[in-house]
């Protein structure tokens, strides 16, 4: 028995030093799972960091990119007017031979009253289409250069040839053999001038 009793309390002393209740921790433990938390925290914050400069990039690219593409289309349509002012352009400067040739026929109407009561219905004729012609080429913004009686400027009249005239200084305009056109504030034809010496 006394065997037996001195075994009891060991065994009893071995059962409560192996036992650990569960709710006890060590302090190293809870050191690690505190900090775990806090580990997480920054690395979400870590994340959305790089998320943000992700977001960040992207939409600089998103504004890069519109901003190329309003380049674009301001480009195509400066490049539209340009087509379609140098197609305008073209046409005006083949109409204006027919426009010349319009002018000369007028010119050249007979004056002797006989032939021209016989020519009146073809040279009212001819003075409507000039009329029309004139009109057409003022919608589209086609003026005429003035130049008779002028000084010759090079930007607007073609010198063809020169002639003394006592009564008009030099490079003064004296007749215009050719009349010439703007298109707006373009020349789209010189004036074919003859000038005094």
């Amino acid at each position: 028995m006394t065997k037996h009793a001195t075994n009891e309390p060991v065994s009893n002393k071995e059962n409560q030093e192996t036992a650990v209740p569960e709710e006890v921790t060590s302090p190293e433990q809870s050191g690690a799972e505190s900090d775990l938390p806090v580990d997480r925290v920054a690395e979400l914050e870590a994340e959305l960091v790089r998320q943000q400069e992700q977001v960040n990039k992207f939409r600089d690219e998103l504004l890069r990119r519109a901003a190329d593409f309003e380049n674009f289309r301001k480009q195509k349509e400066r490049e539209s007017m340009m087509a379609s002012s140098r197609a305008l352009e073209n046409i005006i400067r083949e109409l204006l031979p027919v426009v010349d040739d319009v002018k000369r026929v007028l010119a050249h109407a007979p004056s002797n009253t006989e032939a021209a009561s016989e020519a009146a219905p073809y040279i009212a004729g001819v003075e409507l289409v000039r009329k029309s012609l004139d009109r057409w080429l003022e919608q589209k913004g086609v003026k005429a250069i003035e130049s008779i009686g002028g000084k010759l400027d090079v930007n607007f009249h073609e010198a063809i040839s020169q002639i003394d005239h006592p009564e008009a200084e030099p490079d003064t305009i004296i007749e215009e053999y050719q009349t010439g056109y703007l298109l707006g504030e373009k020349v789209i034809r010189h004036a074919k001038v003859i000038v005094a010496r």
